[in-house]
């Protein structure tokens, strides 16, 4: 029996009029060689996405805020990654009685300035003379104490102290280090003279990209080797001042919005 409705059943499904199907559900139909399946649910049959997803990346707090306030609602959850120096929103965080997706995100991942990352490539490194001179010339911006006029007196300084013999450092009851020499020019040979700079200097710098500036502590270091004065700088605690900016930031987000910021990282 079923071999003679067959043809009456290919004849029906031939001779059928078309019908249009309905976005975002799923079909099955009978055919000569088996059941077809058409899924009509996926995204790119929608006008428009059935939620929202992603993770949106922004670059300081104020861009962080904005989209906050256009997406965030009364259930989302921030959290405060100190390791990582990261906050991430998830605008759709479960609710007390509803589970959600927590597929919408928010980061904020932020970027240390230039000057900041020069500053901590050298610190800790000796460099000769002219390099360093050279570096204090290209960084005068961020030299407080002493002042950048008197900083560049002293990089001016160090550059014209290149063809003389340097022979002791000693520190003196004003801070300063003075380095003892002799020339070695052939027109000053055996002269003596000295050298006198800060011990500690000051310097302020930008941690990240759009936060507050801060103090840094660097104190001097040398050491006279058969290559010349070879000198650089110490910075106190950097990583203390960069999580303390970083603090600072996530301060200024939670003073923004009404739900607490959490530490640690969401799921």
């Amino acid at each position: 029996m079923t071999d003679n409705l067959q043809p009456v059943i290919d004849t029906a499904l031939r001779t059928a009029p078309p019908a249009e199907l309905e976005p975002g559900k799923v079909y099955a139909f009978h055919t000569p060689t088996g059941i077809h399946k058409v899924d009509l649910t996926g995204p790119e049959y929608r006008d428009f996405p059935a939620r929202k997803t992603g993770t949106t990346t922004v670059r300081d707090v104020d861009s962080f805020r904005a989209y906050w306030d256009k997406h965030h609602g009364e259930h989302s959850e921030v959290y405060a990654d100190t390791e990582r120096l990261t906050v991430t929103a998830v605008l759709d965080a479960h609710e007390p009685d509803a589970p959600r997706w927590g597929a919408h995100r928010l980061a904020l991942a932020l970027r240390t300035t230039d000057a900041w990352k020069q500053w901590m490539t050298s610190d800790g490194q000796l460099l000769g003379q002219e390099d360093f001179a050279e570096f204090l010339e290209d960084h005068l911006p961020e030299l407080l104490e002493p002042s950048a006029a008197d900083m560049l007196e002293i990089a001016q300084s160090l550059q014209a102290a290149t063809k003389v013999d340097f022979q002791s450092g000693v520190r003196l009851a004003s801070g300063q280090r003075q380095f003892q020499y002799v020339e070695t020019t052939t027109t000053k040979a055996g002269q003596k003279g000295q050298l006198t700079v800060p011990e500690t200097f000051v310097v302020g710098l930008v941690p990240f990209e759009g936060s507050e500036g801060y103090r840094l502590t660097a104190r001097l270091r040398y050491r006279i080797t058969d290559r010349g004065l070879r000198m650089g700088y110490k910075l106190e605690r950097p990583t203390d001042i960069l999580h303390t900016a970083f603090t600072d930031v996530v301060t200024a987000i939670g003073a923004q919005i009404k739900q607490p910021v959490m530490n640690g990282q969401p799921t």
